[in-house]
C-alpha cells in the first residue's frame, strides 16, 4: 500500500517494538517524526534505526504531566504543527485483584492509560489549527477478552476501547480522526518478555512464541511491520471515514471460539 506522509510531522510514543516500527514507516514516508521512550538502551537503539531518516528520539515519561506538557512545547517550537500521534508505550505486567498492590496498577495505569490522555491532551492544540489530523492508540485484543493473571494490564486497553470511541466523537467536529489498534501476539520485546515471564520448564522463549502463535487461527504471531502498515493506513487520507473505531489484527484470534 503506497501511502505518503510529506510535509507532515508524527509524534509516537513508545521507542521499541509496535512505536518504533510505526515512527519509521512514518518517516520513510517522508514524515517528520518525533519519538519518545524512557529506557536508554531503546532509545539508542531507535536512534541506530533512524539514522539518515528525518526522526528525533527524546527521552520522555509518558506517565509525568510536567515532561509531556514540555515535549509538545518543544514539537511546537520546532515544527509548529502535529499531524499524527501515535500512542503506543505501555508495559505488560502480571497480578490479579489479590497480588496486584496500589503501587503496580498506579505504574500500569500511567503508563498505558494516563500517557494516551495525556499526549492527546498536549497534542490538540497544535493539531487542531490544521482542521484534519489522526490519533491513533495501540490498544490490545485482551482489551476485549484476556488471558488470567493480567488485571491492570486488560483494565488499560479496555479503557482504551473507550477512550478511542469517547475522543472520536468530541475530535470529529475539528477535522481529527480518532481510532485504535488492537494487536494480537505481535513479535515485540514486549512479547518476549511476556514469553520469558510465562515460559514453562524446559521452554525457551522461542518455544513459548511458537505457542502463541498456535493459538492464532493463522498460525504465527504477526509482526511489527504488518501492524506499523495497519497503523499508517490509519493515519493516511485514506481512512478519512475511519473514526470511532477498533481495528483488530491479530490473526483471527478473537473470532475462534474453541469448545
Amino acid at each position: 500500500m503506497d501511502m505518503e506522509f510529506t510535509g507532515k510531522v508524527a509524534v509516537v510514543t513508545g521507542s521499541s517494538g509496535i512505536g518504533l516500527g510505526a515512527a519509521l514507516k512514518f518517516a520513510r514516508k517522508g514524515a517528520r517524526v518525533f519519538l519518545c521512550g524512557v529506557d536508554d538502551k531503546h532509545n539508542a537503539e531507535a536512534e541506530r534505526q533512524a539514522e539518515g531518516l528525518n526522526l528525533s528520539v527524546h527521552k520522555v515519561d509518558v506517565a509525568d504531566e510536567d515532561q509531556i506538557a514540555a515535549w509538545m512545547k518543544e514539537i511546537g517550537g520546532s515544527a509548529g504543527k502535529i499531524d499524527i500521534l501515535v500512542n503506543s508505550a505501555a508495559i505488560q505486567t502480571y497480578g490479579n485483584i489479590e497480588t496486584t498492590d496500589v503501587v503496580h496498577w498506579d505504574r500500569v495505569m500511567g503508563i498505558n492509560l494516563r500517557s494516551c490522555y495525556l499526549t492527546s491532551h498536549f497534542a490538540y492544540p497544535l493539531m487542531k489549527p490544521q482542521g484534519a489530523g489522526a490519533i491513533i492508540h495501540v490498544a490490545s485484543v485482551q482489551g476485549f477478552a484476556n488471558q488470567n493473571n493480567v488485571l491492570a494490564y486488560a483494565t488499560t486497553k479496555g479503557a482504551i476501547h473507550a477512550m478511542t470511541r469517547a475522543m472520536a466523537v468530541d475530535c470529529a467536529t475539528d477535522g481529527i480522526r480518532v481510532n485504535s489498534v488492537s494487536p494480537g501476539s505481535i513479535r515485540t520485546p514486549l512479547l518476549e518478555f511476556s514469553a520469558q515471564e510465562i515460559a514453562g520448564a524446559g521452554n525457551s522463549i522461542e518455544d513459548t512464541i511458537a505457542e502463541f502463535g498456535k493459538a492464532h487461527p493463522i498460525g504465527r504471531v504477526g509482526t511489527i511491520e504488518e501492524t506499523s502498515e495497519l497503523i499508517a493506513f490509519l493515519a493516511s487520507d485514506r481512512a478519512s471515514f475511519c473514526a470511532g473505531a477498533d481495528y483488530r489484527i491479530d490473526g483471527a484470534l478473537m473470532a475462534d471460539v474453541r469448545v
